[in-house]
């Protein structure tokens, strides 16, 4: 019997759920409400055979993550931050990094501010500018570093 991820504390957890596990599992969030095959998964992911997609979906079943159906599919059954999935929020099957929404915000604030300074022949406010620059490229920079981590 699988146990669940809440029985796990999170150091063991995060052991249990790195290298190609984590890729399987990465694969599997990008499938949130649909089942996914063995084959599916081994040619999604390139892996060398069907045993070692096999290997892996049954390491996350071990941890309560996926559940296999009575048809042999596996399906997504809990999702949990650990590790760089920490820094990653779905929107719809795709998984984004959180930092993107601040990138977005101070970006288009930035954008915004300046143009209605242009359209109102007003002069921009050199600390407004500067602190929105500096903002939205931090988090542009963290939202590009997190991006390259993510496990594919």
């Amino acid at each position: 019997m699988a146990k669940s991820p809440k029985e796990f504390n999170q150091t063991v957890l995060e052991s249990m759920l790195k290298g190609k596990t984590l890729i399987v599992y990465w694969y599997l969030l990008q499938q949130p409400s649909r089942s996914v095959g063995v084959r599916e998964v081994q040619r999604a992911l390139n892996l060398s055979s069907p045993s070692i997609a096999v290997h892996h979906l049954e390491k996350l079943e071990e941890l309560g993550l996926v559940k296999k159906r009575p048809t042999g599919e596996y399906v997504l059954e809990e999702e949990v931050k650990i590790g760089i999935l920490r820094f990653f929020t779905r929107m719809g099957r795709f998984m984004v990094p959180r930092y993107l929404f601040y990138s977005v915000l101070f970006t288009t604030m930035l954008t915004t501010y300046t143009t209605l300074c242009i359209l109102g022949h007003v002069g921009p406010n050199f600390y407004a500018i500067m602190f929105g620059l500096i903002a939205a490229l931090a988090f542009w920079i963290e939202t590009i570093r997190v991006w390259r981590a993510k496990p594919i």
